[in-house]
């Protein structure tokens, strides 16, 4: 591995189109599609990840490897954080699984459910 310092991953903008060109034409691989992850070393982009496919483009340099692994790290946690419900759909489950998936009827103003006989006072 090396220092945090000097990688950088970040989302592919219009401007990094050249780039991805270049690092696909040194792999003899087609561009990548889709939503695209770089990491730059030192400020200059090495790799690439597609997180429509997960192909991975780069310079053969051996320093590359460890910024894959870290490119392949990132795409997996943002696949699970997209993956993951909403807070308010997952308070929403828990709930109807502690009501056991039920929901209440309301009692009505006068203190009597609609099934209940109700009581005169003789």
């Amino acid at each position: 591995m090396f220092a945090p310092n000097s990688y950088r991953v970040r989302f592919a903008t219009v401007e990094d189109a050249d780039t991805l060109s270049r690092l696909a034409e040194r792999n003899s691989q087609q561009p990548l599609v889709g939503r695209v992850l770089i990491g730059q070393l030192d400020g200059t982009p090495a790799a690439a990840l597609s997180l429509h496919d997960g192909r991975v483009i780069g310079d053969s340099s051996p320093r590359t490897g460890p910024l894959v692994a870290t490119l392949r790290m990132r795409a997996s946690g943002i696949r699970a954080f997209e993956a993951t419900p909403s807070l308010p759909d997952r308070l929403r489950a828990a709930f109807a699984s502690y009501n056991g998936g039920s929901t209440v009827a309301p009692v009505p103003r006068d203190g009597h459910a609609e099934h209940e006989p109700m009581r005169i006072a003789a």
